[in-house]
């Protein structure tokens, strides 16, 4: 691997993905600094000066790699034959806890980075973290929606998976078994939350709208 990542092509952005995880294996010791950037440069053969260039913008920049890659190597858990024989819950429930398991080892570095995410000055950045991992797990699910229901699906997911984080940091329970049974009764409100409203979208369908009827009163079919 190493003699891959020191040739001459290598892109910045395939230099970011190769030092997120290496970065969050140190972040937990030396926090997401400078020295947590330089060994993982190290430890994988790469020049610092060119490493601290691809993890350009500090600690921010460090934890936007790793979620990035974290998302990445979940989608890689889960081809589209995997994702064909779940239902709806099961793919979010399945895609939710393998990213819990992918960050499971570096749960201190975690700790961390929302640490920093919550400081007035990143709050931007958090939420535009947490949406981007709330619509990659979406899209992978089979989501298609392209009207209001693409927003409430990801901001509803995005709360859930907010909570369920804050439960993991504290899980000290076998397995993290009390994280994924959090987890499933909160995707179970979600999937009775959809079922609802979609009910009530179809039964709004067929009641009188007054709007359409004056527009026909102005004007009426040929």
């Amino acid at each position: 691997m190493t003699d891959d990542l020191t040739r001459d092509d290598l892109t910045l952005a395939e230099m970011r993905a190769a030092l997120a995880s290496e970065v969050a294996a140190n972040a937990a010791f030396d926090g997401w600094s400078d020295a947590a950037r330089d060994l993982a440069a190290d430890a994988l053969g790469l020049d610092r000066d060119v490493a601290a260039l691809a993890m350009d913008g500090g600690a921010p920049a460090m934890i936007d790699a790793w979620f990035a890659h974290v998302d990445a190597a979940m989608l890689a858990q889960f081809p589209p034959e995997r994702i064909a024989t779940l239902r709806i819950r099961e793919r979010i429930a399945a895609l939710v806890e393998t990213r819990l398991d992918l960050l499971s080892p570096d749960r201190e570095a975690l700790r961390r980075a929302l640490s920093i995410l919550a400081m007035p000055q990143h709050l931007g950045l958090a939420a535009r973290l947490g949406w981007r991992t709330a619509d990659t797990i979406w899209r992978a699910a089979g989501d298609t929606a392209t009207d209001y229901n693409h927003y409430t699906k990801r901001a509803i997911l995005g709360g859930v998976y907010a909570a369920t984080i804050a439960v993991f940091l504290n899980d000290d329970s076998e397995g993290v078994a009390d994280t994924r049974a959090f987890l499933a009764r909160r995707i179970e409100s979600i999937m009775r939350f959809e079922k609802a409203k979609a009910q009530f979208l179809s039964r709004s369908n067929y009641r009188p709208s007054l709007t359409r009827f004056v527009s026909r009163l102005r004007y009426p079919a040929v």
